[in-house]
């Protein structure tokens, strides 16, 4: 029982400390705080480190979600209610909704007939993993909602497409998906998404609005070219 707990347990307070990041994030929008700040002031401090310290849109995969939701029924089954987990998993699905709602605020409510381009759709980067990946509802939401998706992943297109059919298309790049696009949204942190072509992604877009869900690129950069900028705990730039 000691080391199924362990599992469990690690993977828990995992999910706790990206979850508890996603909440200072909002916070920090609230207050005007700049979340990237935030993560590095608290990283300094070695009892705390610096690892799943960055805010997001909720974290998915296999691991976490389930180890999470496995601690979550056990504690039930002996009959003890772990506040703290289900409070994890309330909060990281609430994330999940974050940037569609950043969304809908930025077109006032409606998005029908607006047409996004998507980059990234695995969990994370370096996988094809798609389970309870945060670009999969957001995705649904769009497309309920009437808009229409061009995307990019470099491995989990495939498994993307075998779950959405013909819902949303798929682009051979991740600039091929941006043309004509109202808006770019990134739902996952690739190294290639890092350091794009920003003048090559403004002549692509029909207009200059990214959403940013991993908060990959300086607010200063993104004044300078004349994007409007969605973040994660940071303010919002105004192109």
């Amino acid at each position: 029982r000691s080391a199924e707990l362990t599992k469990y347990a690690a993977n828990a307070i995992l999910a706790t400390k990206i979850t508890f990041m996603n909440e200072i994030a909002n916070f920090c929008e609230k207050v005007g705080a700049d979340v990237d700040k935030v993560r590095i002031g608290m990283g300094t401090d070695t009892r705390i480190g610096k690892r799943f310290l960055f805010p997001g849109i909720g974290y998915g995969g296999s691991c976490f979600p389930k180890d999470v939701q496995a601690l979550a029924k056990s504690g039930g089954d002996a009959g003890y209610d772990f506040e703290i987990i289900k409070s994890v998993m309330d909060v990281n699905e609430r994330q999940k909704t974050t940037l569609t709602d950043k969304i809908k605020n930025h077109y006032g409510s409606s998005i029908k007939g607006k047409h996004f381009a998507m980059w990234g759709l695995a969990f994370k980067p370096d996988t094809d993993d798609i389970r309870e990946a945060p670009a999969l509802y957001m995705i649904d939401a769009l497309l309920a909602q009437g808009a229409s998706i061009c995307a990019f992943d470099p491995e989990a297109m495939a498994n993307v497409k075998e779950r959405v059919g013909d819902g949303i298309d798929f682009a051979e790049d991740e600039y091929g998906a941006l043309n004509g696009a109202d808006a770019l949204i990134i739902a996952t942190e690739w190294a290639e998404f890092r350091t794009p072509d920003f003048a090559r992604i403004a002549k692509s877009l029909a207009n200059k609005v990214i959403f940013d869900g991993r908060n990959l690129y300086d607010l200063d950069v993104m004044t300078q070219h004349g994007f409007t900028y969605y973040s994660v705990g940071r303010n919002t730039v105004k192109g």
